[in-house]
């Protein structure tokens, strides 16, 4: 298998979890309250099995895929992923993003977390009976993550006592436990950051609900004086900030799937109502200039497809730590996630008014769209991560 094609059993998988998504999934999110973890619907991704794909194996030495000698799970590669969040975005996409924040949140535990971390809330996760979520933004540092303030500071008894804010994070306050992200070293930039796991009930963590475009629960967190020690240490002590990357490049080239997702998604309605829908005495699909606008509709969602693709692709093959493939994980997330962009516009353009009423399938992506823009790195940061990686491996010039 190539980068750039499919097999027939991968194929075959994509349309059994498009019609899962469909059949199963829709109706538990459409019960959902909007700005809510929706329980039953993470439950239910865990009763189908489809949790279980978010995670790599673990070698027996603990070690992960790329990194040692340990075998991967059918079905947990970065690429099986991708082509799972872009089948059930195509189909349901409260349920892919249900899906993905699982991941996001649990991946640090299961990278880089202790046997007994692991043990106490990776089974749950899977299971679908507990909800995380990834605790990295603030209010003053959001695309600059090395910025963090959140403190840690040593309280005399072996631990820590964190204080201050995070912000914009997805299934916060109702997450079951959070990876947060906190300063044990002021000034030292991203060498000065730890990674710990912090249950929800932890005294003196709070949260607040924020209304967001984005139909998916989203809020703040306040740490006062929150007490953490060496057991909630994910990784090591200042080496955080290499938890928080290796865990976005994981899941990037899958934001680009789920932006695939939507764009097809609304690429395959545009051509069923322009091909229905009569206008200056014929259907839309005869003008030429609504031709041209859905053929660069379906080349540039192609495209997007095909780099999220590879960028996965390459991450099996070489692992996450191989050079090039965090630029991979940018090229495909920026290209993707602008994409899907422009596509759900056109397609909203292309319906008219009906598109912007409440309920439509184009309204609802309209809202869904934005966001992948800016989370999990926003558009700029990602150019950012591509032209420093382009000149760090430049090529010395011929002598």
């Amino acid at each position: 298998m190539t980068a750039f094609s499919l097999n027939p059993e991968q194929t075959a998988r994509c349309a059994e979890l498009r019609t899962l998504a469909a059949e199963r999934l829709r109706p538990l999110a459409e019960k959902g309250e909007p700005g809510h973890v929706n329980r039953p619907l993470v439950a239910e991704l865990g009763e189908l099995g489809l949790l279980d794909c978010l995670f790599e194996e673990r070698g027996a030495s603990g070690e992960q895929p790329g990194e040692g000698a340990g075998v991967r799970a059918r079905g947990a590669g970065a690429l099986d992923l991708c082509l799972m969040r872009e089948s059930l975005a195509y189909a349901c996409t409260e349920a892919e993003t249900a899906l993905a924040l699982q991941g996001l949140g649990a991946h640090p535990v299961h990278a880089h977390g202790s046997a007994a971390q692991r043990e106490r809330w990776l089974p749950p996760v899977r299971a679908g009976h507990a909800v995380a979520a990834f605790a990295l933004s603030e209010p003053g540092a959001g695309s600059d993550a090395a910025a963090l303030s959140l403190a840690a500071e040593r309280d005399g008894s072996g631990g820590w006592r964190l204080t201050g804010e995070k912000c914009w994070i997805s299934n916060a306050p109702e997450a079951d436990f959070y990876s947060v992200f906190a300063r044990t070293s002021p000034g030292a930039g991203s060498r000065g950051v730890t990674a710990f796991l912090v249950p929800a009930d932890r005294a003196g963590l709070t949260g607040t609900p924020l209304d967001m475009l984005s139909p998916h629960p989203i809020g703040a967190l306040a740490f006062d004086g929150v007490r953490v020690d060496g057991d909630d240490v994910l990784g090591e002590v200042d080496r955080g900030f290499r938890v928080a990357m290796t865990t976005l490049n994981r899941f990037r080239p899958s934001v680009g799937a789920f932006a695939v997702g939507m764009a097809q998604s609304a690429l395959d309605a545009t051509l069923a109502h322009t091909a229905e829908r009569t206008a200056f005495g014929g259907t839309l699909k005869d003008l030429q200039s609504v031709g041209h606008q859905v053929a660069e509709m379906a080349t540039r969602t192609e495209a997007a497809r095909l780099m999220v693709y590879a960028a996965a692709a390459a991450y099996d093959r070489e692992g996450p730590q191989s050079p090039g493939i965090a630029r991979r994980a940018a090229m495909a997330k920026l290209i993707a996630t602008e994409t899907a962009q422009y596509v759900v516009d056109a397609a909203v353009q292309l319906h008219g008014a009906r598109a912007l009423r409440r309920g439509h399938l184009l309204e609802h992506l309209y809202r869904e769209v934005r966001a992948p823009r800016i989370y999990e790195g926003a558009s700029e940061v990602q150019r950012t991560i591509i032209a420093k990686e382009l000149y760090a491996h430049q090529e010395e010039p011929p002598a």
